[in-house]
């Protein structure tokens, strides 16, 4: 890679903020970004490669910082959510039985063998795209705590289960990667935790606030790092290292300061990169030549509205039952996997993307609905 195709890149991504800056389009930055991709890689004018190995690599940072990112925003410490788990429970349950139906349907009306990795899309939500959502509306009332606790629940287990069903056969050893993560994870919390509570960390955040050190930022790069290397080495994706430290920062609470400098990293530079990338390496002329993948995205993104409109049956009003349907980071890391492990079948990842994009469409006409409203 070279300074000309970096500048190129960077240039590029614009594209995603001047798409979502008019307010009454209400389109997610990440749709601009993964057509500026597609633009320039192989769907259009090939001036990028997505498989020169610096675009690659920096492309794997920019996706285990966004997924550290999707973690943090998981509400791990809101009492309110804790008091919420049963309900939310309650209608992931609906929404997961109906998913394994509609997953084995549509896997054997397309004839992909991917039953188990559609089921865990479709019952997937994305905590990333939804709680910014509730935020910005100000939402409140028990049924907005209980499709919090649904959505943070469901991301997370979607997140954990996405590397065993991609690849059955090295379901084993997947198995105990993940395992590894997870339990360093958990170790990595106890010490944010421990460290937290003597005071260690304000004292750290001190000198390096007052000093210009950047210290923190130091540490949780060289941790995400570490955790990506260990899933890397024990054949997991570093998607499930990010996210799962992102949930130990969240569970311990992240600074605001620290919480800017990763806005300013991920935000500004390799989250763009990274759906840039994507975007380069998914080939629209697949979907042409296999015209099938575009109504099996489609099957996804309406399936996956579908399941989780049941919810309504447990008394959650539909408009927040679509926006709990809303995917990105499964998805996305569904497609990322496959296409780098060559586990997907042609036209597969772009279907996959494409069934996110119509549930990101979905949650957005259904947040116009919510938007008049206080509380629901």
């Amino acid at each position: 890679m070279t300074f000309h195709v970096l500048a190129l890149i960077c240039f590029a991504s614009l594209l995603g903020p001047l798409l979502a800056f008019p307010r009454r389009w209400q389109i997610p930055v990440v749709i601009g970004e993964l057509a500026a991709g597609m633009l320039i890689g192989r769907s259009g004018l090939n001036l990028v490669d997505p498989a020169e190995p610096t675009f690659t690599f920096l492309a794997d940072l920019g996706f285990a910082l966004i997924m550290f990112v999707a973690g943090s925003h998981v509400p791990v410490r809101d009492q309110r959510i804790r008091s919420a788990l049963g309900s939310g429970v309650a209608r992931l349950a609906v929404v997961s039985v109906a998913a394994a139906a509609v997953g084995i349907a549509v896997a054997g009306l397309f004839g992909t063998g991917h039953a188990s990795l559609y089921v865990v899309l479709l019952a997937s939500s994305s905590a990333a795209l939804v709680l910014p959502i509730i935020g910005s509306f100000q939402l409140r009332g028990p049924q907005v705590l209980a499709m919090t606790a649904q959505v943070a629940i469901a991301d997370t287990l979607a997140i954990i289960a996405l590397p065993l069903v991609l690849n059955p056969s090295t379901a084993g050893p997947a198995a105990l990667g993940s395992l590894a993560v997870l339990t360093s994870a958990t170790a990595l919390f106890l010490i944010l935790r421990t460290a937290d509570r003597k005071g260690l960390r304000q004292r750290l955040h001190k000198v390096s606030e007052k000093r210009k050190f950047a210290l923190e930022l130091r540490f949780q790069l060289t941790v995400l790092f570490a955790l990506a290397g260990l899933a890397v080495w024990s054949h997991v994706s570093i998607m499930l290292a990010g996210f799962v430290f992102g949930l130990a920062v969240s569970a311990v609470g992240e600074p605001r300061r620290l919480a800017r400098q990763l806005f300013a990293l991920t935000e500004g530079f390799l989250g763009p990169l990274f759906f840039l990338w994507l975007g380069s390496s998914l080939d629209l002329r697949e979907l042409a030549s296999h015209p099938t993948m575009i109504l099996l995205g489609l099957a996804l993104g309406i399936g996956a509205i579908g399941v989780h409109s049941l919810t309504r049956l447990l008394g959650l009003p539909l408009p927040l039952g679509v926006l709990s349907a809303a995917q990105l980071g499964v998805p996305i890391a569904a497609a990322t996997i496959g296409i780098q492990q060559n586990l997907l079948g042609p036209g597969e990842p772009a279907a996959l993307v494409l069934g996110a994009l119509v549930t990101m469409a979905a949650a957005t006409l259904a947040s116009t609905r919510l938007m008049p409203r206080e509380s629901l």
